[in-house]
């Protein structure tokens, strides 16, 4: 089940998060309210079903696999993908699981792959994923050496499908989500090595806000991991979609690559540096078996794939490292 009492009592250890306790347990209690989200009870449920299945090897590196079939009986392993069915969508991953393969949306390692070059060293790194979804990039943080992962996502169903991980991951394990937005986050916090926000910017209704507040939560000279939408062009340059783009309601602003840069500079970073530049495929993101509503596809121009069904660039995506001042 979701408990947070280990955190809580981490964080007392953890002199720049201590103040957050304060307020951290009414944050928490609000975002997982069942007044907000009227599926709690079937999701906790659902966690509540889990099998207790013992996992022979755990791996968080190379991958997220979590044991092997034979760590399990027919009825064990029909018990938990029926539990796990029940958390639909799965957008992000993929994850294996007692030789079952929950086939995400993304392919959220192909991401990883991107971006792990050019991370500083994760080892003993506080780490905050914002926007993470149901924190698969949590783990592989840790996987990658850091020695607590917070990740923060306002959506209840992301923490029952962490959580429900979690239980064969480790639960005692320094990797938590918890069901809150940036905005929860103490002002000035300056208290993490490295901070990610992956996939964020380009719904955030003010940016230089949101990249303000990202600086707010690392420490001087800590490292952001920031991967967006962008456009190719020149500096000032942005695309502001009137409507929708690739049917998402909430896209405010897409900037080039030396926009966004120019944006970090002027918000307090340094060293700013496109690393990556990746045009989305529809096998990196697409609808499977674990999450059966549209997707890239369905957000193409059919006759002309480089547009969006509405005209506009087809998803260009960059990631972005800069430190904090």
């Amino acid at each position: 089940m979701i408990d947070y009492t280990p955190l809580y009592a981490a964080l007392q250890h953890i002199p720049e998060l201590r103040p957050w306790l304060a307020q951290l347990p009414a944050q928490v209690a609000e975002g997982l309210s069942p007044h907000r989200w009227g599926d709690l009870p079937d999701w906790h449920a659902a966690l509540r079903a889990l099998p207790d299945i013992a996992p022979s090897t755990i791996d968080v590196q190379c991958a997220v696999s979590i044991g092997s079939a034979e760590d399990a009986s027919p009825e064990q392993l029909a018990e938990l993908e029926q539990q796990l069915r029940k958390l639909h969508p799965w957008r992000k991953g993929p994850w294996e699981v007692f030789g079952l393969t929950i086939d995400t949306e993304w392919r959220s390692d192909w991401k990883w792959d991107r971006v792990l070059p050019h991370l500083a060293p994760l080892k003993d790194h506080l780490v905050l994923d914002v926007g993470c979804g149901n924190g698969y990039h949590c783990w592989r943080s840790f996987g990658a050496g850091a020695r607590r992962v917070i990740g923060i996502d306002p959506s209840a169903k992301y923490v029952a499908q962490f959580y429900a991980l979690k239980k064969y991951l480790g639960e005692d394990q320094p990797v938590d989500l918890l069901p809150l937005g940036i905005e929860a986050l103490p002002p000035r916090l300056r208290a993490f090595d490295t901070t990610f926000s992956m996939g964020v910017l380009y719904h955030r209704r003010s940016p230089m806000d949101h990249l303000r507040e990202l600086r707010e939560t690392l420490r001087p000279g800590g490292q952001l991991i920031l991967e967006t939408l962008v456009i190719e062009g020149e500096l000032g340059e942005c695309l502001v979609p009137e409507g929708r783009y690739a049917k998402m309601r909430n896209v405010w602003f897409i900037p080039s690559c030396a926009t966004l840069e120019s944006w970090l500079r002027k918000c307090g970073f340094e060293n700013p540096r496109t690393v990556n530049l990746n045009t989305t495929s529809i096998e990196e993101q697409r609808r499977t078996d674990w999450m059966h509503f549209e997707s890239l596809a369905d957000f193409l121009d059919p006759k002309s794939p480089h547009k969006t069904i509405e005209g506009h660039p087809a998803p260009l995506r960059a990631v972005v490292v800069a430190n904090a001042t």
